[in-house]
């Protein structure tokens, strides 16, 4: 917590020592032990908040109330009423399978803040009394003095009162190099945010080298890393597009279904059936418009699609998340540790105006950086890739016989070495601090003496690779005749030896998935903690379109509608010095343009936007738990490229669920057409279908085949489509015009006439009775029977219809989808064991068909499919040569059933391509 007279944190570190001490009613020696036990009491643990609590009981609860989880409630009931208890509990059981899966892919909050705890240490080091104690991490409070060392890791934040240390903040702001902290005043010194303060240290960092004393101002909930909990928890993720649509769908079916069955009730009664009879047909027409099988059938279907993506080196969460994946249109990524590799390399080196390769590292320069160095108390990155590259050019250190370590106010660090048995100092620093200290350098050929031109050459190129992202450290030599006592008497009339420039150099295969992401008609953001300038020359290096680069305080100081107007400009921008809420508000001002969001990262700092993307991808090798627990997804191999192919899954995955789904709708129709010729006829007609074999219809033949429709292959042009936008229907007009007026009317219509043809055959004649007791009844039972073979027949031929949704059959091969084969097979056996074992016949009253009807009923699936494929053809035709009509809908509106939401890439400047 904060203390009561600190108003925030900003204000608390600008403080000096002396006024935040006694402000905090604290002193250099530390708390008194009673004292801090006190204020422990006043301002509780200082340990993350956790909001978020789901009981078992309120996730079963959620889980079986959704709408799809209520109509197979409503399935089970009416299957109780058509008095079938064993189909009821069959629809049960499904229901409680959904909901298990379901409740096992969610506590993702709540595991995020546990991840986040792991980033507090145990215990800490606090002055008491003037003594140093270790303490648990959760009894520091506002107040306490703390002992930082190197490897320490920060429990609150803190302002040093004393020393300097470096610290790794890359798990807060996504800075790839540690940065100084220093007690002492620096001139100048104004930062418009708490992190970038010079005196102050984090809760979650670690101290890399240096030692230092520090006040805590904040603890818990109050500290940089407790506001990121907080975030991560109250950023709620919305539902995913498919979750969207499949409850928007399950609601209408329900409307649907319910108006159907409350209208045709008193049609049943006009049409001369008592009360009971007419309720039965109303629950018949409730159970065909029913789609049983429609909630197990999507969710085995992505199931499919997380083990594909597994396998691909992408673990999902939800299983919502693989359609999501399929309709991301932007993709916001984190650059440290998912662009590149997380690691400092040397990638040049100027000398005497000449750029060499590290691989012609000259021999002195590589001395400098092999030596000069305090990787004993230090993990900087820099020094150990300059190590490296000397170790390539096969130069180890030398023993430093004097060190005069990195100090922040010079900004330069020097060692003492003997060197052909003489004291040489070996000096590296920032180029500014060591350039002033030369008076000769090596211009390639010799030493000689660095004139006000030769200056200006140095300067220039320093200018130079910084303007390139690249970090620069100049290193220097000079001769003694003895081992100097101080820095300054070290660190004067050196000889420039020349310029190292250091990248954590972007991973090889990140340039072709983003060319991928391109192709696909993705927009590719960056957005990162890091340099602006070196953000910016890292996306350009794999092919970021970047039109702008803008900073974390110009983000934050821009309005809502800035920030949708920047979004809206085509290019792709870099955000650099990013903080946590501004990734947010990014992700927020794209969804609110109708993009659909996936946010890469690997830091703490990563994960209440990861939260609140619609889908947030972490890194599984280099991302930190915080991150992982709060993404949907995450990247086993961090790999920037699995994006693509889960991408691609996603879309194979949709695509599927279309293509199912019309398999079930198809077969509403000749479902519900006997039930309204009967109430039509008021009677005239006998049932065409009873309830039973409905439900064997929905739960039985068509179940298998749907499934292997969702393991379709994905077709070759899926990945140069441009993105669905958001507020495309999953069952649009086309699709319902598809599966009712084409498939589902041909189904229905030769269903019919098989059905008449057997009723006139066994001499029917309209209004003769058919009940049982009847003479025709035997005959009535060969009829539904032979409706019921008719419906399946045309399922066949729906099934392989279904398969694409404009492409001619033959050119995905007939026989490709050996899955489908297997359902069909399944299916049709199915189907003869209702006709013709004497069990199931009394169970679902079937009697098996005349042969001749048999015989008619194989032409049924390639007229159903015929057809479709001359609709087909006939939309490939309208699509290949459209009628002009500025005002009337694209090719894509007509195919999808709306506009894209991305500018294409012609519509791209010049400059952005």
């Amino acid at each position: 917590m904060t203390a009561p007279d600190l108003q925030s944190g900003d204000e608390a570190v600008r403080l000096p020592a002396n006024r935040l001490l006694r402000d905090l009613k604290s002193a250099e020696v530390g708390l008194q032990p009673r004292e801090a036990q006190r204020r422990l009491a006043v301002y509780g643990p200082n340990e993350l908040p956790r909001t978020h609590e789901h009981t078992f009981l309120k996730n079963l609860v959620r889980q079986v109330t959704h709408p799809l989880a209520l109509l197979l409630w409503l399935a089970a009931v009416l299957a109780w009423l058509a008095r079938t208890p064993a189909l009821s509990a069959a629809i049960i059981g499904v229901i409680v399978i959904n909901a298990v899966v379901a409740m096992l892919q969610e506590h993702q909050a709540a595991s995020a803040v546990a991840a986040l705890a792991h980033y507090l240490p145990p215990r800490a080091r606090v002055l008491r009394a003037g003594r140093i104690e270790s303490v648990l991490a959760t009894q520091v409070v506002p107040g306490d003095v703390l002992a930082l060392g190197e490897g320490d890791r920060v429990c609150a934040d803190a302002r040093l009162i004393s020393g300097d240390v470096q610290v790794d903040l890359s798990t807060l702001t996504g800075e790839s190099a540690p940065v100084v902290r220093t007690a002492e005043a620096v001139p100048g010194d104004v930062h418009a945010r708490l992190i970038d303060a010079h005196d102050a240290v984090f809760s979650g960092s670690t101290c890399t080298s240096g030692r230092a004393h520090a006040v805590v101002f904040a603890t818990g909930a109050h500290t940089e890393l407790g506001r990121v909990a907080i975030l991560a928890q109250h950023g709620a993720t919305g539902q995913s597009p498919l979750e969207r649509e499949v409850r928007r769908v399950a609601w209408l079916i329900a409307g649907v279904a319910i108006a159907i069955g409350l209208l045709f009730l008193p049609l049943g009664l006009l049409a001369g059936l008592s009360l009971i009879d007419a309720a039965v047909f109303a629950v018949g027409l409730l159970v065909a418009n029913v789609p049983e099988g429609l909630l197990p059938t999507i969710t085995l279907a992505l199931a499919v699609g997380v083990r594909s993506l597994a396998r691909a080196g992408a673990v999902v969460k939800r299983l919502s998340a693989v359609e999501t994946l399929g309709s991301t249109s932007v993709v916001c990524t984190d650059k440290t540790g998912t662009l590149t590799e997380n690691r400092m390399q040397v990638s040049g080196i100027w000398r005497g105006g000449r750029m060499l390769a590290p691989t012609d590292m000259p021999l002195a320069l590589a001395q400098v950086a092999a030596t000069c160095n305090d990787l004993e108390t230090s993990a900087d990155p820099m020094e150990r890739a300059l190590i490296e590259a000397a170790g390539a050019r096969g130069v180890t250190p030398t023993e430093a016989v004097a060190v005069f370590p990195f100090d922040p106010a010079r900004k330069r660090m020097s060692v003492v070495a003997r060197l052909d048995g003489r004291p040489t100092v070996l000096a590296k620093g920032a180029p500014e601090t060591v350039l002033p200290l030369c008076t000769s350098w090596d211009d390639g050929t010799a030493r000689s003496p660095l004139t006000s031109a030769d200056r200006a050459r140095v300067g220039a190129a320093v200018d130079e690779l910084a303007e390139s992202g690249l970090r620069v450290l100049a290193l220097a030599i000079g001769d003694r005749a003895s081992v100097p006592r101080t820095a300054a008497a070290a660190e004067a009339q050196l000889c420039l030896l020349g310029l190292v420039a250091l990248l954590d150099p972007p991973r090889p295969e990140v340039a072709a998935a983003v060319a991928a992401c391109h192709a696909a008609g993705m927009t590719v953001h960056v957005i990162t903690g890091d340099n602006g300038r070196t953000a910016a020359e890292i996306a350009r290096r794999v092919g970021v379109r970047v039109i702008r680069t803008v900073n974390g305080p110009d983000v934050d100081a821009m309005s809502d509608a800035a920030l949708d107007h920047l979004l809206a400009q085509p290019g792709e921008v870099v955000f650099a010095r990013s903080t946590p809420e501004a990734k947010m508000r990014i992700a927020e001002s794209l969804q609110h343009r109708g993009a659909v969001v996936a946010m890469t990262g690997d830091g703490v700092n990563d994960a209440p936007a990861l939260h609140r993307a619609d889908i947030g991808i972490a890194m599984g090798r280099s991302g930190t738990d915080v991150a992982r627990e709060s993404a949907t997804m995450v990247l086993t191999d961090d790999n920037f490229a699995t994006i693509v192919k889960a991408v691609c899954e996603g879309r194979r995955a949709y695509e599927n669920l279309r293509k199912f789904i019309l398999y079930i709708f198809a077969h509403a129709v000749p479902e519900v057409v006997p039930f309204a010729l009967f109430a039509l006829s008021a009677g005239a007609f006998p049932l065409p279908l009873t309830v039973l074999q409905i439900l064997a219809i929905d739960l039985g033949t068509e179940t298998l085949p749907a499934l292997a429709l969702g393991r379709e292959r994905a077709e070759p042009d899926l990945m140069q489509r441009r993105p669905r936008p958001r507020a495309e229907r999953l069952i649009n007009a086309r699709l319902l015009r598809r599966a009712w007026l084409v498939m589902g009317a041909v189904s229905a219509a030769l269903a019919l006439t098989l059905f008449f043809a057997v009723l006139l055959v066994g001499g029917w004649q309209p209004g003769a009775a058919t009940g049982a007791g009847t003479t025709l009844h035997h005959t009535w039972q060969q009829a539904t029977s032979t409706t019921f073979a008719a419906i399946v027949a045309c399922q066949v031929g729906t099934a392989f219809a279904a398969r694409t949704e404009r492409s001619s059959l033959l050119s995905i091969g007939v026989f490709t989808n050996r899955m489908l084969l297997a359902g069909i097979a399944f299916e049709l056996t199915f189907a003869a064991a209702l006709l013709y074992v004497p069990v199931l016949q009394r169970l679902f009253g079937t009697a098996a068909p005349p042969w001749w009807a048999i015989v008619l009923l194989i032409p049924c699936p390639l007229v159903v499919w015929g057809i479709d494929e001359f609709y087909r053809a006939v939309s490939r035709a309208r699509v290949a040569h459209p009628r002009r009509n500025p005002s009337g809908p694209s090719p894509w509106h007509e195919s999808t059933g709306a506009e894209p939401s991305l500018p294409k890439d012609g519509d791209r400047p010049m400059s952005a391509r």
